[in-house]
């Protein structure tokens, strides 16, 4: 849509300067300045464009709307105020000299409105087995339209989030974060974040969760003891769900806990490390010790041969 400007000889009425565009927040208060000159007896009207609403004749309010008003300086300058603006105020405004033939020009009121991240269309805590694709999702509004920005979650900071490829970037910009196989190094938190320069710029925060049998990882699995020594036998779980971790003897007996044998379990997110502590070692301690890990995706058992030196 164009703008029409009539300038006329001085002695006419008419337009002194176009109408400048304007832009302002939801909520907020918009201004469109008319200024003309030797207005002398003629009136001064703001109408809506799209409906062809009359909003004011001179210093007249003939909305119904009480967010409508009108002031002018020195009735050179007209100002038609539109307060609590509403997206619905978006559009043409014309400002019209009740001349014959009638004499209006045009000028723009754009609404820009923060963004608001929809929980219909957006991704909630996903729950993924290990191999498994996956696509989060984050649908926004707001004007102008959000731009989507991915980021990971990490207690020191951003952390890089693994795409297709085992490309690794620190953000990713898109509606839609396509893993095309899921490992248990892309679970945690990522943080969907749109922003369109209007503030304030909303996230929501994601969890991933990924499952996976249990792997066991034997640093030592031949120990040698001397009667009589201390050591500890270590045997390290990643699982998840969480695991169900014991020590038991080569004859299939699960190690009690207590006595001179003292399983331990130190949990970390998927990782467990199994101690087992003998405090003075026996000659019925020698032997073969499994370490056993089972969840409901599997279960695994690592050895661990332990002789006298």
């Amino acid at each position: 849509m164009f703008t029409t400007e009539h300038y006329f000889p001085k002695d006419e009425p008419g337009f002194s300067a176009p109408i400048a565009n304007v832009t302002a927040p939801l909520g907020r208060e918009a201004i469109l300045a008319c200024t003309v000159h030797n207005l002398s007896t003629y009136k001064v009207a703001w109408l809506r464009v799209d409906t062809q609403t009359i909003l004011t004749i001179h210093t007249h309010v003939i909305s119904r709307s009480r967010r409508v008003g009108v002031t002018h300086s020195d009735h050179r300058t007209w100002f038609l105020h539109i307060r609590e603006l509403r997206e619905t105020d978006r559009g043409w405004y014309m400002c019209q000299i009740n001349t014959d033939p009638m004499k209006s020009q045009l000028g723009y009121l754009d609404i820009v409105v923060p963004p608001d991240i929809l929980d219909r269309g957006t991704s909630t805590d996903q729950t993924v087995r290990e191999g498994a694709p996956i696509s989060l999702t984050c649908a926004a509004t707001g004007s102008p339209q959000p731009q989507i920005t991915w980021r990971r979650e990490h207690p020191k900071g951003t952390k890089a989030i693994t795409i297709t490829d085992g490309i690794q970037v620190t953000s990713y910009e898109g509606p839609v974060l396509n893993i095309s196989r899921v490992t248990r190094q892309h679970a945690g938190a990522y943080l969907c974040i749109a922003s369109n320069g209007v503030p304030p710029t909303p996230s929501k925060r994601i969890m991933l969760t990924v499952q996976f049998p249990p792997v066991i990882t034997i640093r030592n699995q031949l120990v040698g003891a001397a009667l009589g020594s201390e050591l500890v036998l270590e045997c390290e779980t990643e699982a998840y769900p969480k695991p169900v971790s014991y020590w038991s003897r080569d004859n299939g007996d699960i190690v009690p806990v207590g006595g001179s044998l003292e399983p331990q379990k130190i949990d970390g997110s998927y990782r467990s490390m199994l101690r087992l502590a003998i405090r003075r070692v026996a000659s019925s301690d020698y032997g073969t010790y499994k370490c056993v890990s089972k969840n409901s995706l599997g279960d695994t058992e690592g050895t661990i041969k332990l002789y006298r030196e």
